[in-house]
């Protein structure tokens, strides 16, 4: 399945992360996520084997595209290239945007975390489809997180033309603060797989995030 992308597939984007399995199986939980409306699926595993990812990342691609909803891959370029998904997404520290494109063509989508200006321009110069800005606010998932202000946000959203989703921490009781900061979408981790209703959960935060962003 090749999806363009269009920057209203960032207004729900939502993060995997496996803390809060038990009562539901990942994939049970992320399935929650995409009947509830999410925009996007990121799948993050930095504790699997490369060969265990790609299988697991094979069958969440099936799942997603059942749903006609991207698959993004974090990190892992050849997981991502190989299972057939649409995208990945980068932090500053990963392989470059510029090496990506070149490897994945142009159809493959692009995400690259920018914490600057500078870094927002050049991912975009590079040939990224969208940024992921942050941290927002403090992160329960990632504690070391440089958080950045509204301030900060707006500045980076209007120094490019690619569209910016906004991450870290972000909840349905917080996300009310982003408005007029020019995002088209929120990134969410525990928002989602941390609720004891997922489906429900995702329901109100893509109503919520429908009033922040400017799609």
């Amino acid at each position: 399945m090749d999806m363009k992308f269009h920057r209203s597939q960032l207004l729900l984007y939502a993060v995997t992360d496996r803390a809060w399995e038990g009562r539901q199986t990942l994939t049970e939980q992320i399935e929650d996520a995409l009947r509830g409306g999410i925009t996007l699926l990121q799948l993050r595993e930095k504790n699997m084997e490369e060969e265990a990812f790609l299988k697991e990342a094979v069958q969440i691609r099936e799942l997603c595209h059942r749903y006609q909803v991207p698959l993004m891959i974090n990190d892992n370029v050849d997981v991502a290239l190989n299972c057939g998904a649409d995208g990945v997404h980068v932090g500053i520290e990963d392989m470059s945007v510029s090496e990506i494109r070149r490897r994945a063509g142009s159809d493959f989508i692009i995400g690259a975390t920018a914490k600057t200006v500078a870094q927002a321009k050049k991912a975009q110069a590079d040939g990224a489809d969208y940024l992921g800005v942050g941290a927002v606010f403090p992160s329960p998932t990632k504690g070391s997180a440089i958080r950045i202000t509204k301030e900060q946000l707006s500045e980076i959203c209007s120094s490019v033309s690619i569209p910016s989703v906004a991450i870290g921490g972000i909840s349905g009781s917080n996300l009310s603060t982003l408005k007029g900061s020019g995002i088209s979408g929120i990134a969410v981790v525990s928002a989602v797989f941390a609720a004891d209703d997922i489906e429900r959960r995702c329901r109100e935060l893509k109503m919520a995030a429908r009033e922040v962003t400017d799609g």
